[in-house]
């Protein structure tokens, strides 16, 4: 678990992993480019974090990336000495730059698509012509060159940083007064503003007078990556593993999200999108976030965000060992999602309407939907679209199939019934006294085994075992899952056992209306039809 975890922390839609560290970061449209120990460029599709490309050439880390403007071109800096400009309609290399006498930390490419600039562990800036692939110009400084970046509205002019010095330059090799402090630098998309990390401080300043337009303070370290949002209202930074966002619209800048996840050192972040950051860590791994709204409101939800047109989700599965979520909405569609991408896989017309009691799962092979109405279970085969069996039950309950698909449970105030999922004959049923169910997943199943959690956070359990025999009261019914719980208004999910929030819901997301929670997962269904999958592995490793 990680400690010290803050209240606020935002949503992790999904993870790549790499066999190497991922060292830089590019984005354009829809693809981000990242850069590796092993010397390859790796091209993934910013929505699904799919692989779609391996650009090959380097031969040692790749420590730098920029894509132009255009998105025609890419260049690269690497551990090799050498920069790359490659051609992203082809996957080949332009142009390789070779001069530097040691590693290149940092490359920038002019927003005329005429120059690139290096920065190198040799001490110098080399400027590099396009068209002719020379050497413009070199520029000495007095360490090594850690960052370098062209103003985006004027390409005559570039900052460089070293030795933790902010410096500035024209193309042509001449200092700008003044040198200033700080270790990162990064522009507004439109070029008129540029942010400045500068160990704890964060300045947003205007490009051309200097002056601070925002400032705040970072905590628990020093900020060594930061970047804006593409819209410039955000502003992402980095602090050892953690990456916070802050919204600068306002006099006083506040902050909106807190990403915990990575269980190293935060290399590079990139704005996907006005509402997606992407970093890349040193423990080899690519982790997209959502951020969920800037508003402090935590409580109503965005309804200017909702979909007039979508369905109700009203059930939500788990099958974690098939890589997938089951959703059935109140139109009767049922659908599967994709757990690491969050895009759909299928999706399927059934005749479950009108009750929100439902359970769907995957069993060999066949997508099976149980719902309730009129006081009877219909089983439907969702591939086949047909009903394979209907079983009376005396009230209205929670609908359960077991995790081995071999069973179906009806939970409601009174009694537990349980039916075989391929005879339909009765397992058992229990008595139970009235109680107040928790809202998060009260009925846990796990083959013939059953978990009723109640409010109190006690737990109630037994054992249907085969047909015909009576259940057995478990004498230790907790469940091995971690054990957590939403609370509603505001709506926020608590961890029973230590009593902290561990994960708050905002803006458009701040009123779920079903949650599923199988140890490491979390899949919340909303009335506007969306579906999110969280992952909690970090608080709760394997």
């Amino acid at each position: 678990m990680v400690k010290g975890l803050p209240e606020e922390w935002g949503m992790c839609s999904r993870t790549v992993l790499l066999d190497t560290g991922p060292l830089a970061l590019s984005h354009f449209n829809r693809i981000i480019a990242v850069g590796s120990r092993g010397g390859a460029i790796i091209i993934l599709d910013r929505v699904t974090g799919s692989q779609v490309a391996t650009l090959s050439g380097h031969t040692d880390w790749v420590g730098s990336l920029a894509f132009s403007s255009d998105g025609t071109s890419l260049v690269s800096g690497s551990d090799d000495g050498t920069v790359k400009l490659w051609d992203m309609q082809t996957g080949g290399v332009s142009k390789t730059f070779t001069g530097h006498t040691g590693c290149v930390y940092s490359v920038s490419i002019s927003e005329d698509h005429t120059m690139v600039a290096s920065g190198s562990d040799d001490g110098t800036i080399c400027l590099w012509d396009i068209h002719t692939g020379e050497c413009h110009c070199v520029i000495q400084q007095e360490d090594t060159v850690e960052h370098v970046s062209f103003f985006p509205i004027d390409p005559q002019y570039l900052l460089s940083i070293s030795n933790n010095k902010v410096w500035q330059w024209d193309i042509n090799g001449h200092q700008i007064l003044p040198v200033y402090g700080g270790s990162h630098v990064a522009f507004s998309p439109d070029g008129t503003q540029f942010v400045l990390c500068n160990d704890a401080v964060v300045s947003v300043q205007n490009s051309d007078s200097r002056a601070i337009m925002a400032e705040f303070h970072v905590v628990n370290g020093s900020a060594q990556h930061c970047c804006f949002s593409p819209d410039g209202r955000l502003i992402a930074v980095a602090v050892c593993s953690t990456a916070y966002i802050w919204d600068i619209t306002s006099l006083y800048p506040h902050l909106v999200e807190t990403f915990i996840g990575h269980t190293d050192d935060i290399r590079s972040l990139a704005f996907s999108s006005p509402s997606s950051l992407i970093s890349a860590s040193d423990d080899k791994s690519i982790r997209f976030w959502q951020i969920c709204g800037s508003s402090t409101d935590q409580v109503e939800a965005d309804s200017k965000f909702t979909p007039s047109t979508s369905a109700s989700i009203w059930s939500i599965n788990l099958q974690t060992r098939d890589g997938i979520a089951i959703s059935s909405d109140s139109a009767g569609v049922v659908k599967t999602w994709d757990i690491l991408t969050g895009l759909c896989r299928t999706s399927f017309q059934t005749p479950a309407k009108g009750s929100c009691y439902r359970d769907a799962q995957l069993i060999d092979g066949r997508l099976i939907l149980v719902w309730l109405k009129d006081k009877n279970i219909h089983i439907w085969d969702t591939e086949k679209g047909e009903l394979l069996k209907t079983l009376g039950v005396s009230e209205w309950g929670i609908l359960r199939i077991s995790g081995d698909g071999s069973k179906v449970f009806c939970l409601d105030d009174k009694l537990i019934q349980a039916w075989s999922m391929w005879t339909w004959e009765p397992v058992g049923k229990v008595k139970v006294e009235a109680q107040e169910w928790r809202y998060l997943d009260p009925l846990q199943v796990d083959g013939s085994r059953i978990w009723v959690q109640l409010k109190d956070q006690s737990t109630l359990g037994w054992d249907f075992g085969t047909s015909g025999s009576s259940p057995v009261q478990l004498s230790n019914p907790s469940s091995e899952k971690p054990r957590l719980n939403v609370i509603r208004v505001p709506w926020r999910i608590k961890d029973t056992v230590t009593g902290r929030v561990v994960f708050k819901f905002f803006g458009r997301h701040a009123e779920p209306d079903v949650t599923r929670w199988d140890g490491r997962y979390l899949v919340v269904g909303y009335h506007s039809g969306e579906v999110l999958v969280l992952d909690f592995y970090h608080m709760y490793p394997e």
